[in-house]
C-alpha cells in the first residue's frame, strides 16, 4: 500500500513539473510572438516615418534612382503579395507574370523592338504604326527568342507584332541618326492633325517593356508618346490652333550587370523624350520612304554626331499643307543612349503601376 502511494506521488509529481514546463514555454512562445509582433509594428511605423519624410522632401517615384525604386515599392507593398491564407512578399514580376524569366543580352547583340498599336482614350479606334506616314517596316527575320505569344486580345482584334524601324543594340549608343524621308500628302496632313487633335499615342515595346514618357519633376509617367502636340493661337500667334509633329526619338534603355550573378545585362527601364525639329536638308536629295544608311552629317546639320536635336519653338514641324496646297516631307530621326542603374530586374515594373494613375496594365494569363 506504501509501494502504491508512493508511485502514485511520483507520478503526480512528475505530471506537475510536466504542466509547470509546458506553461513556462507557452508563456516564453507568447512574449517571443508578441516581441516580434511589436519589433514589426515598430519597422514599420519607421519605414512609414521615413517615407514620409521622403514624399515631402519632393521625392519623385517615376525616377531611376535608388530612392525612388524604394519609395515606389514601399506605395506597391499590398500589390506584392502571394498567396490566399498565408500572403508572402514578392515582385510584381512574380505577381503579374509567374514564370517569366529574364532575358540576359552580350553587348552588341542585336535587340529587335516591336511597335504596337496607336491609340487613344478619346477614341475607340486604333490604328496599325504602319498606317501612319512614317518609315518602312524592316524586313528582317525576327529570331525565336524574340516571337512573342499571342494573348486573346491580341487573337481576337488579328493584331500582329511588327518590328520597329529603330535599332538597338545592347550598350550600343546610337547618337543622331536619320531614318528616313517621307513625304505627306494633304490629306495625310489633315488626317495626322485628327491623330494628333484626339491624343493619340504610339506604343513601342523593348524586351516586352512598353516605352515610357516620364517627367522626375512632375512625378508622371506614361505608356507610350504623342504623334505630336497642338498649340493655341496664344502660343503661335496665330488665328486657330497650330498642330506640330514628333519626328525625332531620344531612346534611353537603361540596364544592370551583376556578373556574380549573370552573364551579360538585363533591362530594366526603356523610355523615349519625343522632339518635333525640322530639319534642315541641305541640297540632298533622298529618296522618299527608304531607309537612309550611312548618311553623310554635313547633308542633314541638324542631325549630327556631335549635336542632338531639342524642342525649341522656332524650330518645330508645323503639320501644314504648302502655299499652294501641296504636300510635306518629313525626315524621320532618333538616338539611343544606354545607362546603368541599379534597378533589380524583378521591380522594373513598379514604375507602371505608379507613373501614372489612369494608366493600368491589361493582360491576359
Amino acid at each position: 500500500m506504501t509501494t502504491q502511494k508512493a508511485s502514485f506521488a511520483m507520478r503526480a509529481s512528475f505530471l506537475l513539473t510536466l504542466y509547470l514546463l509546458s506553461s513556462l514555454h507557452n508563456a516564453y512562445a507568447a512574449t517571443t510572438r508578441l516581441s516580434a509582433s511589436q519589433q514589426k509594428k515598430t519597422e514599420a511605423r519607421e519605414k512609414a516615418i521615413k517615407m514620409a519624410k521622403m514624399r515631402a522632401a519632393g521625392q519623385d517615384v517615376v525616377g531611376m534612382t535608388k530612392e525612388a525604386a524604394e519609395l515606389r515599392s514601399y506605395e506597391l507593398r499590398k500589390k506584392k503579395k502571394k498567396g490566399i491564407l498565408k500572403r508572402r512578399e514578392a515582385s510584381l514580376a512574380q505577381v503579374l507574370f509567374p514564370g517569366a524569366s529574364p532575358e540576359e543580352y552580350v553587348a552588341g547583340e542585336r535587340i529587335p523592338a516591336f511597335v504596337e498599336l496607336v491609340e487613344s482614350k478619346k477614341t475607340q479606334l486604333p490604328f496599325e504604326y504602319y498606317d501612319l506616314p512614317t518609315c518602312p517596316e524592316p524586313h528582317e527575320k525576327i529570331q525565336k527568342r524574340f516571337k512573342w505569344r499571342k494573348n486573346l486580345g491580341s487573337r481576337l482584334m488579328g493584331h500582329q507584332h511588327k518590328m520597329a524601324p529603330f535599332i538597338f543594340s545592347a550598350k550600343g549608343d546610337v547618337s543622331c541618326t536619320t531614318l528616313c524621308m517621307m513625304e505627306v500628302g494633304p490629306k495625310n496632313i489633315r488626317w495626322m492633325r485628327k491623330l494628333v487633335d484626339r491624343q493619340y499615342r504610339i506604343n513601342l515595346t523593348l524586351d516586352q517593356l512598353p516605352v515610357l514618357m516620364r517627367s522626375k519633376e512632375l512625378n508622371y509617367a506614361v505608356r507610350g508618346y504623342p504623334v505630336g502636340f497642338k498649340a493655341p493661337p496664344s502660343y503661335t500667334g496665330l488665328k486657330e490652333d497650330e498642330f506640330y509633329l514628333y519626328n525625332h526619338l531620344k531612346f534611353t534603355v537603361t540596364y544592370r550587370e551583376e556578373p556574380e550573378e549573370f552573364e551579360g545585362i538585363r533591362i530594366t527601364g526603356f523610355d523615349v523624350h519625343p522632339v518635333s525639329i525640322a530639319h534642315k536638308v541641305d541640297n540632298v536629295k533622298v529618296e522618299e520612304g527608304k531607309i537612309l544608311e550611312n548618311s553623310s552629317s554635313s547633308s542633314f546639320p541638324t542631325c549630327t554626331r556631335d549635336s542632338s536635336p531639342v524642342n525649341e519653338p522656332d524650330t518645330y514641324l508645323a503639320l501644314r499643307s504648302g502655299a499652294s496646297g501641296e504636300g510635306m516631307k518629313v525626315l524621320y530621326s532618333y538616338e539611343v543612349d544606354w545607362v546603368e542603374s541599379d534597378i533589380p530586374w524583378a521591380d522594373r515594373w513598379d514604375v507602371y503601376l505608379v507613373g501614372s494613375p489612369d494608366d493600368e496594365i491589361h493582360y491576359f494569363a
